[in-house]
């Protein structure tokens, strides 16, 4: 998580596994069904998939992801694609709900994804930079309503000298025309974090419902 030119002052500081020093662990508890139709707790758990992002600088932690929508719950399709799948940034028709924990003085790459984002600030404070140059100061409990625009996180928590976390829950998004143009995702050196991952699969003219299907027959 760098940005060209600035050197990121959180480069090699994840010197340990998911969470950052500092930080809580996150638990993560699935709910469902028992063979009564009643709701009962399937697991808790601290999640299945955990990845160190650029320059030891944080730690992305994925709560759960989906494919397809509406999403399939039958059978726990959901689950087991979910535990299976570490997904990319985003999913095609889908959902990722992802927690990444920044290392102090941590700054993302201007980028823009192409999803519709709610970002819920849950630790620390960070400085949310448009590639217009506005800024906002956001502090625990604000939220950003992240319409793919191009953006930077900046961890400012204690000066920039203490870790700080984001809740990120990202929607897939039709093709996004601005002045009569298609505005393209572009992701800087995030790029290299979640290369060779998922992400957005084409559905190969399969009918709304149909995709579903697809991706578990092939995947299980």
């Amino acid at each position: 998580m760098a940005t060209v030119g600035i050197r990121n002052p959180a480069e090699g500081y994840v010197k340990t596994p998911h969470p950052i020093q500092g930080l809580p662990r996150v638990v993560r508890h699935i709910t469902g069904h028992n063979d009564e139709g009643k709701s009962v707790f399937l697991s808790t758990d601290i999640g299945d998939h955990h990845r160190e992002l650029a320059n030891e600088s944080g730690i992305a932690n994925i709560i759960y992801s989906t494919c397809g929508h509406p999403v399939e719950l039958t059978g726990d399709l959901d689950i087991h694609y979910a535990r299976k799948n570490e997904p990319g940034i985003s999913v095609k028709n889908g959902s990722v709900c992802r927690m990444i924990d920044f290392g102090p003085g941590a700054l993302s790459p201007m980028h823009r994804v192409s999803s519709l984002d709610y970002a819920i600030i849950i630790e620390g404070v960070f400085k949310m930079v448009l590639d217009s140059g506005e800024e906002r100061i956001m502090q625990r409990g604000d939220i950003a309503v992240q319409r793919a625009t191009a953006h930077q996180w900046i961890n400012v928590t204690g000066n920039g000298l203490l870790p700080a976390r984001i809740l990120f829950i990202l929607l897939d998004i039709k093709d996004l025309q601005v002045s009569g143009s298609k505005l393209e995702g572009h992701l800087g050196t995030l790029e290299q974090d979640y290369s060779g991952l998922p992400g957005h699969k084409p559905n190969n003219g399969l009918k709304h419902g149909e995709e579903n299907e697809s991706l578990f027959d092939s995947e299980f």
